[in-house]
């Protein structure tokens, strides 16, 4: 009996992870809140807009919108992926994602995500959700010698920590004169 409610145990496990990993590999995204109660929302919301028009490096970009009043920013960055053939080639493939900013009473709020895959390099413009293609990837024969689909999201997920970490890096080098709190006022003293 031991054995039994043992070996039902291990199986309820194996089926639980395997549910969890399932659902983790379909999520790429990389989100954050900032608090920053020492900044004007002004410069940060103009930091982030002067990051996404001079500083975002995920091109081409597209659909750069923004609204000073509500302190938005949204632009689309490209990417790439790239799943191997059952030989072992690799195909760079195309990734859309989204980046969002804004501005909140307390700091500001980010995220990387919305990803999604051109399969044929040949339509670019043709674009699925990033979980429709995983759920492909899984499905193919040889999924269980390429694991394409955990190798597509571990580049997808390192593809938004590196877009989070080039805004952040760049968010936390405002200079000081646009701080206003660092280091003492200038006096003429002749």
């Amino acid at each position: 009996m031991k054995k039994v409610l043992l070996g039902f145990a291990f199986i309820s496990l194996l089926v639980s992870t395997s549910a969890a990993q399932g659902q983790e590999m379909t999520h790429v995204e990389y989100s954050e809140q900032v608090p920053a109660d020492d900044q004007d929302r002004e410069v940060l919301y103009r930091r982030a807009l002067d990051w996404t028009e001079n500083h975002f490096a995920y091109g081409p970009k597209t659909d750069l919108t923004f609204d000073p009043a509500a302190g938005t920013v949204r632009v689309m960055g490209t990417g790439k992926v790239k799943p191997v053939t059952p030989g072992g080639k690799e195909q760079v493939q195309a990734v859309r994602f989204t980046f969002t900013f804004r501005t909140t009473a307390k700091g500001y709020d980010y995220s990387v995500g919305a990803f999604q895959v051109a399969p044929d390099p040949k339509k670019p413009a043709e674009l699925i959700p990033m979980a429709d293609y995983l759920t492909q990837l899984a499905a193919e024969k040889a999924s269980s010698r390429t694991f394409n689909e955990r190798r597509v999201t571990a580049q997808a997920n390192a593809l938004a920590s590196e877009v989070a970490m080039s805004f952040r890096s760049y968010m936390n080098s405002i200079p000081a004169g646009a701080e206003g709190t660092v280091g003492l006022p200038a006096t003429d003293q002749d």
